[in-house]
């Protein structure tokens, strides 16, 4: 799979896939052509079933991804910016709607549309040199990934804001602080981290880890009324698998469950 991209490189680690963004002389900043190959890899992660659970961080230790290409957006105009702006979003969407889950392992600078690549995984862990902030209003523009949406979800709106209208990076310690990140680890433990921390989810039955994500992400937009209808309905379906079967039988029988996601 490697061989296809021409600034991503993933690795697989048994049911892990690792894709690295593989810009670093732009500190790996998304220009169209990475932002276009970061959907093609997710999609075929997605149909891979060998493939539980996918790790995103940045070549090198300066950055995770320090942004989009500026030479690229200095040159849009409304109808491009649209553009631009759609195909990031439906990028990064599709990543957090793929079934799997995804940690961004952030080794160093996630600005602008890499802070937005990084709220679009699930989870995040962040080596103590990482910085992140959302620049757009320093340039004139505005998030255009996700980033108005994904981060007043995380974080609240107050906050939110705060990163948004003044562009201002904060450090590892006070994106953990306020609920960014999920764990700050030295930078050299940074990958075997994200690592060990996926592993300990793909260890549970795939379906129910791919139907508490939806049940998460579909809960966050609707009312608490049709998110619990919604719920229920997925612990029903949850019945009919039988690596629901085999989680309880090894449950009572004291072993370890071996689920094969059916």
């Amino acid at each position: 799979m490697a061989d296809a991209y021409e600034y991503l490189e993933i690795e697989r680690r048994d049911e892990i896939a690792i894709v690295v963004v593989n810009r670093p002389d732009k500190l790996n900043a998304l220009n169209a052509a990475t932002v276009a190959e970061l959907g093609r890899a997710s999609r075929a992660l997605a149909a891979d079933d060998a493939i539980r659970g996918v790790i995103v961080t940045g070549a090198g230790e300066r950055a995770f991804v320090a942004g989009a290409d500026i030479a690229e957006l200095a040159e849009m105009g409304p109808l491009s910016g649209v553009r631009i702006s759609r195909q990031g979003q439906d990028v990064f969407r599709f990543l957090e709607t793929m079934g799997k889950p995804v940690i961004a392992a952030v080794n160093g600078y996630a600005l602008g549309g890499g802070l937005e690549l990084a709220l679009a995984c699930h989870l995040r862990v962040a080596s103590e040199t990482a910085r992140f902030g959302l620049p757009e209003v320093r340039l004139g523009i505005i998030p255009g990934y996700g980033g108005t949406v994904r981060l007043p979800r995380l974080i609240g709106k107050g906050r939110a804001l705060e990163l948004i209208l003044t562009g201002e990076m904060i450090d590892a310690a006070e994106a953990h602080r306020i609920g960014l990140v999920n764990r700050v680890v030295p930078q050299a433990d940074l990958i075997a981290e994200a690592e060990a921390f996926l592993r300990t989810i793909t260890a549970n039955g795939p379906i129910a880890v791919a139907l508490a994500l939806e049940s998460v992400e579909r809960g966050l937009t609707t009312t608490v009324e049709d998110g619990l209808v919604l719920e229920s309905n997925l612990f029903g379906l949850l019945a009919s698998t039988s690596d629901m079967r085999e989680g309880m039988t090894a449950f009572l029988e004291k072993r370890k469950p071996v689920f094969h996601g059916k």
